[in-house]
């Protein structure tokens, strides 16, 4: 086995079919399978799920909840339910709600990484769907050309690595820390853990698509109630995951470790829309770090915030 693709889902019934059929549509010389767990999905997730397994029982693998474990406190689903069964040489990440957009990633992705053993994990750009009223880009795209990527760099890197663009080894993701399980999110500790190995390796090819604004994702659950709490909570869990990090790779990355923290302290304040942390000047490199539409936004809704409500507005009624 070479490949074991990861998928986890919840309420994906509008998604998770062109998630399966943008796996089973990948061109390549290996074999692999289609780990995916569905976390007691109350929508009809669970029978397009049980459809494809009927159909493609040696490659689709589903693991089925009887109760929600994420409101148990699973916040990494990945590392407790998919990766201790994957039985594949590496593991490529993609959520239900996500997809694949390129029939050659993996292949291109499975050759380089065989090519290259002092490399941890591959990742590609991405093109966004977004399905809410952000003005958020349509692209994300890290870095400009191919290019091996410092651990250094990961770790304290500018720009998000879509998830769904990542090629794991699967041997660092079968002894995952304490901090790993504690984080509420997986993406990160993933690369971070992963170039306590060795360094990264970017293609600049959009081979998958990032699905922003689903009702039912991580993302959306933070802007939804008391968003400002949900963002506090998140840094002060983000900082604990950080701190362990630097312990567990013995303090090698600490001074990227601490830019890393600060970055994401000061994201936070972005998401809260907390303007006054967010033109501090104690956040000036931060702030500057961000691309010019961002920057514009920000100051747009800052300065003009009835008018910046009204276009959001507009915006909203225009993609219904």
């Amino acid at each position: 086995m070479k490949v074991s693709i990861c998928c986890i889902t919840y309420n994906h019934g509008k998604y998770i079919k062109k998630a399966i059929d943008s796996f089973l549509a990948q061109k390549r010389n290996f074999d692999i399978e289609i780990l995916i767990n569905d976390d007691a999905s109350t929508d009809n997730t669970a029978d397009i799920i049980r459809e494809y397994e009927k159909r493609y029982p040696d490659i689709i693998k589903p693991l089925f909840h009887e109760e929600n474990m994420y409101s148990q406190g699973v916040t990494n689903p990945s590392g407790k339910y998919n990766f201790p069964r994957a039985g594949g040489e590496y593991i490529a990440m993609c959520e239900g709600d996500d997809y694949w957009c390129d029939e050659n990633k993996l292949q291109m992705q499975v050759d380089y990484m065989d090519a290259h053993p002092e490399i941890s994990f591959c990742f590609h750009a991405a093109k966004v769907e977004n399905l809410d009223a952000t003005f958020s880009p349509n692209l994300i795209r890290p870095y400009i050309g191919d290019s091996v990527i410092s651990a250094k760099e990961v770790i304290n890197k500018r720009a998000h690595y879509p998830t769904a663009s990542l090629l794991l080894r699967t041997e660092y993701m079968k002894s995952l820390p304490k901090y790993y399980f504690d984080c509420k999110v997986g993406d990160i500790p993933m690369q971070i853990i992963s170039v306590k190995y060795g360094d990264a390796y970017y293609i600049d090819k959009v081979m998958s698509v990032y699905r922003m604004g689903v009702p039912t994702s991580w993302t959306a659950s933070q802007f939804s109630g008391d968003y400002k709490r949900k963002q506090e909570e998140y840094y002060q869990n983000m900082e604990a995951m950080y701190k362990a990090y630097d312990e567990d790779s013995g303090y090698k990355f600490h001074d990227e470790v601490v830019s890393a923290a600060k970055r994401l302290r000061f994201l936070t304040y972005v998401n809260a829309r907390d303007f006054k942390n967010i033109l501090s000047k104690d956040f000036k490199k931060e702030y500057n770090e961000l691309d010019f539409r961002e920057r514009f936004f920000i100051k747009f809704e800052y300065f003009l915030p009835a008018v910046y409500k009204l276009v959001r507005k507009t915006a909203l009624y225009f993609k219904r």
